[in-house]
């Protein structure tokens, strides 16, 4: 997309992909390879997943920007961080640099980078790189296809009410439950009272070192992590 600056600072929005660094595109990882200044979300404290991605792909004298945020979904987006970022962002660019900027999955699939791209795009020149979701990701490691034919998907983030929750379930072929965390008992309960539990697989961290895979039935009430996803498919497999 182009915006009305006529400095020649680029912005690359890169999906990195849910978190195997060989799942970042051909495109993604020469961009990040050439580019010179590095942005990335992080936590408030330790390291960036994001960065940890890319990193085999990253160049040893790159600049970087962490864009540090609390990431409790309760204080999300935090939109000062945001501005901040676009600010330090647009330094460069006005200085004729490109800037990629870094987002696990893909960047317009609940990707961080959106809040980057609305603050930028009016003024900068802005390409999106899409990146492997994590919902395509989590489909493959539980050898799970999503739909078929003319089935309706339907993406509902776990902190919804039940009874949304429940109108939306009740209403698809295929489903896929993001953001479990704290939420998991809950949507468990939710799932046996539909009679759906024995169609649901659990996934968290896919395509990580500590990914885990299973029925819903089979994984305890703990608390998930953020990276945690349930996928449905009413017929049991969408090529039934």
């Amino acid at each position: 997309m182009s915006g009305t600056s006529t400095e020649t600072g680029t912005v690359f929005g890169i999906g990195v992909g849910p978190g195997d660094p060989e799942l970042m595109t051909v495109k993604g990882a020469r961009l990040l390879s050439e580019a010179t200044v590095v942005a990335y979300p992080a936590p408030e404290t330790g390291d960036s997943l994001a960065r940890a991605i890319a990193a085999p792909h990253l160049r040893a004298d790159a600049t970087e920007i962490a864009i540090r945020m609390p990431l409790s979904s309760n204080r999300f987006p935090v939109e000062a961080v945001y501005d901040r970022a676009a600010v330090e962002i647009g330094t460069y660019l006005a200085r004729g640099q490109n800037v990629a900027v870094l987002c696990e999955g893909d960047p317009f699939f609940y990707g961080s980078f959106m809040y980057v791209f609305a603050r930028l795009a009016e003024d900068w020149t802005v390409e999106v790189v899409p990146g492997v979701s994590s919902l395509t990701a989590c489909a493959a490691v539980t050898g799970t296809a999503l739909a078929a034919l003319n089935d309706v998907l339907t993406v509902l983030p776990a902190p919804l009410p039940d009874d949304v929750l429940r109108a939306r379930l009740a209403e698809t072929d295929s489903a896929a439950i993001i953001k479990v965390g704290r939420h998991l008992p809950r949507i468990r309960a939710l799932l046996d009272d539909m009679g759906l539990s024995d169609r649901a697989q659990y996934v968290e961290h896919a395509t990580m070192d500590r990914q885990v895979v299973g029925r819903i039935n089979e994984i305890s009430d703990a608390a998930a992590p953020y990276f945690s996803m349930i996928l449905i498919h009413k017929r049991g497999a969408a090529w039934s």
